[in-house]
């Protein structure tokens, strides 16, 4: 699979609870150059969203406080958004057990639209690379600050995968 096939997903939410719902979505990738290209929406909650589900604790890690949602994007154009990024990538998460739900959450908002599975970094990673190259890769990860807002965490993910891909063509070191 090339790397611009892959499409690397975060999302910031509510909670952690099976309730929660999201509130970002951010999607990053690389070009046909190996530049990483990102997109994020905050997301405004689905009436069918439970508001108690809301986690004090969730705010103090990505600091989107829950009144910022009333202005942003309808939960339904976040996720035709998202859905238009996805289509003919693989998307894969660091955390895929909750993203996948996150993703299945917003995307049922809009019928019709296919959720497809997201992949484990860290499998495809090792599919990718092995030995120093994917050393590489997560050290150039570990030394990323990890902010907790989705966009910028796709992104992190996505430039640790162009620092491997550079590293393992030989493009540079």
């Amino acid at each position: 699979m090339r790397a611009q096939d892959f499409i690397f997903l975060d999302f910031e939410a509510s909670s952690l609870s099976p309730q929660s719902w999201p509130i970002e979505a951010g999607a990053a990738w690389l070009d046909e150059k190996g530049n990483a290209c990102s997109w994020s929406s905050l997301i405004r909650p689905a009436p069918a969203w439970p508001r108690s589900d809301w986690a004090d604790a969730a705010e103090n890690v990505h600091g989107i406080p829950q009144q910022e949602l009333d202005h942003a994007p309808e939960a339904g154009r976040a996720a035709q958004e998202l859905a238009g990024l996805l289509a003919g990538r693989t998307p894969v998460a660091d955390a895929p057990e909750f993203d996948q739900r996150w993703l299945e959450r917003l995307f049922a908002v809009r019928p019709g639209l296919d959720v497809p599975l997201i992949r484990d970094f860290n499998d495809v990673a090792d599919e990718a690379f092995d030995g120093l190259v994917l050393d590489r890769l997560y050290e150039k990860l570990s030394r990323q600050p990890r902010p907790h807002r989705a966009g910028p965490d796709a992104l992190r993910m996505a430039r640790a995968f162009a620092h491997a891909r550079a590293i393992a063509t030989g493009q540079r070191g």
